[in-house]
């Protein structure tokens, strides 16, 4: 599956769509559902919670590990895919679209620049391999 250009990603694979409105989807890349295997549980934040950037807010569980997922933004839980409560391997098979994980409404847009571009993002995912 190829990065989608259009998105920002982090070094430890959470990937991020800027909704252009102040607010952003988020969730794990391709790369990292790879590595995690089949996913059977997805821990979701509650809607209203405050994250910080590099706050843990989420867990996926896989049948051969479990990842804390992490905020790479600060802002305000908007809304959460509650179809990852019944399918959760949905991350698995639409890691970039059916699969995301939050909405969050930004504190401060100029966290995104702090991201990696699709081609920074397959570079550092070349660096691990």
């Amino acid at each position: 599956m190829s990065i989608p250009s259009n998105y920002l990603f982090t070094p430890s694979h959470e990937w991020v769509l800027d909704n252009g409105d102040g607010t952003i989807t988020l969730g794990i890349s391709d790369h990292a559902q790879e590595l995690l295997g089949d996913v059977v549980f997805v821990e979701l934040p509650e809607i209203g919670r405050e994250v910080e950037t590099g706050e843990e807010f989420s867990l996926v569980e896989s049948v051969k590990a479990a990842s804390d997922i992490y905020s790479p933004v600060s802002g305000e839980v908007l809304e959460v895919n509650e179809a990852l409560e019944d399918e959760p391997e949905t991350l698995n098979g639409e890691p970039y679209t059916d699969g995301w994980i939050v909405k969050i409404k930004l504190s401060d847009s100029s966290e995104l620049s702090k991201l990696l571009n699709a081609d920074a993002y397959a570079a550092t995912i070349a660096e691990e391999g």
